[in-house]
């Protein structure tokens, strides 16, 4: 090889690695930031990560509503009606939140099992069922339509109720 293509190999391998070297970096970064769902199942199956920021949803179950009367800490279970995760959560609840409702939960798993949740969101509907609980109820084997008239049943029982 002549010096002068030498020279161009060896500016066009540096620039690949350059290249190489900001994908990893830009992908580990990003890794910190994304936030993967689990429903219930998925959880109990261990499939979600301990101590990282995940998504979960589901249903809030009947009766599993319990608040602290000296501070803003909540628990509640969440259930694909499957499966149940307990969820514990310091702060205001949307004012959408109550039992038979669907929500998404964003927080970290812990070793125990259960879900110390940074983030609660409810929804608006008892018919709804967030995309991604469909979507892995369906993975799982379980009908989405099935859980969702479970839910409007409860609704109107807890409607009944007030």
């Amino acid at each position: 090889m002549r010096a002068k293509r030498k020279q161009r190999l060896l500016v066009i391998l540096g620039l690949v690695a350059l290249a190489a070297v900001a994908v990893g970096l830009t992908l580990y970064a990003l890794r910190s930031n994304i936030n993967l769902f689990f429903s219930p199942v998925q959880i109990a199956e261990g499939q979600a990560p301990l101590e990282r920021q995940i998504r979960a949803g589901g249903m809030v179950k009947e009766g599993s509503v319990a608040r602290d009367p000296d501070s803003l800490d909540v628990a509640f279970t969440v259930t694909d009606y499957v499966e149940d995760l307990e969820v514990r959560y310091s702060g205001i609840l949307p004012d959408l939140f109550r039992e038979g409702q669907g929500v998404v939960v964003v927080g970290r798993l812990q070793p125990d099992g259960w879900l110390r949740a940074d983030q609660v969101l409810a929804k608006h509907d008892e018919n709804y069922m967030p995309p991604e609980v469909a979507q892995a109820l369906e993975d799982a084997g379980y009908s989405p339509e099935d859980y969702q008239d479970k839910a409007t049943d409860v609704a109107k029982r807890l409607e009944a109720e007030d």
